[in-house]
């Protein structure tokens, strides 16, 4: 039977904007009257949404609001979202760096937080002295300190350094000492705010395969926030997704990251319609996603719908439209032809007509496109529309195997291919 350990009840975090960090005289005085008199806080009832890019209407901004899920003994939970969605509040709070406005937290055992590059570090004192006292900030005696010293020492891969003043560290080794002693100094749950990024490639994988003993082999409780999704797939068991404070999904790592990347428009649309072009005017392009939503951000995997919409102002044509992928070093890619597939179409005279190309899976490797066009009349080969450089698309590593497992961007080149594998 599975142990819950940590449990998060309507864990709401309310901070005030501009200078005052928690409110004026006024506002402190107002809040105890009405709590000697047994009443709820007068501000919890106002507040804005916390959405970094909107303009500030109100004093107050809920970094938090209404969050509750439960940890399993054993379980690495992956937190993932966009900048300011409130991850690291989050994690300051189940550290007990700050506190709720409101909501409850319960745990069992020890927590271990690993939020920011050398945290509780003192830049004066020895990277050895600071393994004590970091030890200590976590928890622990002298003695259990010093039976792992060693471990801790070989670890970090400091060993050189480890009678030499933090201040003299770099970012890269202040992290691996830390990560070190939060790792060895045996919490009940260790909490990972995004600090792995600092480290090299080797300490990377280093950490990420303890992390992975700490939670498979002593059953210990990991919750981690990366931006690196493959870390987040090879690592975690479940997966949070935050966006303006809130829990906006909940569940299996891969749907995690693929609703994750889907709902990520971080391309804007750079392009003003209508565009006129030797007698032809292209009035709309949109790309919509299987809901129908308009998207400029895709993931590997899924299924697109390129939709244009173009006027003909003069006599009768039959064209063939061209979609063009280029990559950042201009190399093209691919392309998508009306004619290839369709045939001809005829636009008749002064008439307007609506095209929708259908890909059911997007096979270009992750990175950041430009889509051009081009549109040949074909009765005469007359060239009345090119623009290689007419749109921009980012297209996210996903689950495009259906497996339950990301590719590497690494081992993906540029294009993939779906096969099947069996013994004959």
């Amino acid at each position: 039977m599975k142990e819950t350990i940590l449990k998060i009840e309507n864990i709401s975090k309310q901070y005030r904007l501009g200078l005052v960090g928690t409110g004026t005289l006024s506002h402190d005085l107002n809040r105890f009257w009405y709590r000697i008199r047994g009443k709820e806080d007068p501000y919890l009832k106002v507040g804005a949404v916390n959405k970094r890019s909107a303009k500030a209407k109100e004093d107050y901004v809920w970094a938090l609001q209404d969050i509750n899920f439960e940890v399993e003994k054993g379980e690495v939970l992956g937190i993932i979202g966009k900048n300011g969605a409130g991850k690291s509040t989050l994690l300051k709070i189940l550290s007990r760096v700050t506190s709720p406005t409101t909501g409850s937290i319960k745990t069992k055992g020890r927590i271990a937080s690993l939020l920011e590059v050398g945290t509780g570090f003192h830049p004066e004192l020895t990277g050895k002295e600071n393994i004590y006292l970091n030890g200590a900030i976590l928890g622990m005696t002298k003695a259990e300190i010093s039976v792992k010293i060693d471990e801790i020492i070989e670890f970090s891969g400091c060993e050189m350094y480890i009678d030499t003043p933090v201040k003299r560290y770099s970012s890269g080794m202040r992290v691996r000492l830390a990560f070190a002693v939060a790792a060895h100094l045996e919490p009940d749950i260790l909490v990972i705010d995004e600090v792995l990024a600092v480290g090299d490639a080797e300490f990377q994988k280093k950490a990420i395969g303890k992390m992975q003993d700490i939670s498979k082999g002593e059953g210990r409780t990991v919750l981690f926030v990366s931006h690196n999704m493959e870390s987040v797939q090879q690592l975690c068991t479940r997966c949070i997704v935050l966006s303006n404070g809130s829990i906006c999904f909940n569940g299996t790592v891969v749907e995690g990251i693929t609703y994750y990347l889907e709902k990520s428009n971080s391309v804007q649309i750079v392009n003003n319609f209508p565009i006129k072009a030797r007698k032809i005017t292209i009035k709309n392009f949109i790309i919509t996603d299987g809901f129908d939503n308009e998207v400029n951000n895709m993931v590997i995997g899924l299924n697109y719908k390129f939709n244009i919409e173009l006027l003909n102002i003069d006599s009768n044509k039959l064209i063939n439209l061209r979609y063009q992928f280029f990559d950042r070093k201009e190399n093209l890619i691919t392309t998508i032809n009306t004619f290839m597939k369709n045939g001809q179409f005829n636009l008749e005279a002064n008439s307007k007509i609506n095209f929708q190309c259908q890909i059911d899976k997007i096979q270009i490797a992750p990175g950041h496109y430009r889509i051009g066009i081009e549109i040949i009349n074909l009765l005469n080969k007359d060239l009345l529309y090119e623009n290689t450089d007419f749109y921009n698309v980012e297209i996210n590593n996903g689950d495009y195997y259906q497996s339950g497992k990301i590719p590497s961007k690494e081992n993906i080149g540029k294009i993939l291919l779906d096969y099947n594998w069996e013994e004959i």
